[in-house]
């Protein structure tokens, strides 16, 4: 049997910088109704790239709203109109300095699908170049910090890399690493 909510009312409560806050009357499948609220989100990519030495790029920085600071892929929110690869390419250029002669499509994950739109876009880039200067966004400070791939993958074990796009990129990144394609397929491939 599929399962369904069929919207009956939309009302927008809040329009922010990144988000907006929706709240909807739904018809439950039993012919009840309920209450959801979203947070409506654009999306953002995330790239996986090892450079030449095996070692996978991440960045670190402080997140506000963790309280701390993470090591995470390069990434960053969708601008309008913009592809998720297209994304990609540019979050690992501005964050890292280098460039990705190919991006292959891992997975699209939803991080908090109970009530956020959010949808990430996993890649992994192949064919490194540059290692130049950054190009960080104002207001954005962050390092890169190259972690060997078997030691990146003990992190995210130990729950040391806590970010849930960036245990996915590094899982899916070890297993082709090891010949293993992603399974099940990834969404759209």
């Amino acid at each position: 049997m599929a399962h369904f909510e069929k919207e009956l009312e939309r009302r927008e409560l809040y329009r922010g910088r990144i988000f907006t806050v929706t709240t909807h009357r739904v018809e439950l499948e039993d012919g009840g109704e309920g209450l959801r609220d979203v947070v409506n989100h654009s999306g953002g990519a995330c790239v996986a790239a090892l450079d030449e030495e095996g070692r996978v790029l991440l960045v670190r920085q402080y997140r506000f709203a963790a309280g701390r600071e993470l090591l995470e892929l390069p990434a960053g929110k969708l601008e309008p109109g913009e592809e998720p690869g297209a994304a990609a390419a540019r979050e690992l250029a501005e964050e890292t300095g280098y460039t990705a002669a190919a991006l292959t499509k891992l997975a699209e994950i939803l991080p908090t699908p109970a009530y956020c739109t959010e949808r990430i876009y996993v890649y992994e880039a192949q064919g490194l170049s540059g290692a130049g200067e950054q190009r960080l966004d104002r207001g954005e400070f962050l390092d890169v910090v190259p972690v060997p791939l078997d030691q990146a993958v003990e992190m995210v074990l130990s729950g040391e890399i806590s970010d849930a796009k960036t245990q996915v990129g590094i899982l899916l990144l070890a297993r082709r690493a090891a010949g293993v394609t992603p399974y099940p397929p990834p969404v759209g491939a």
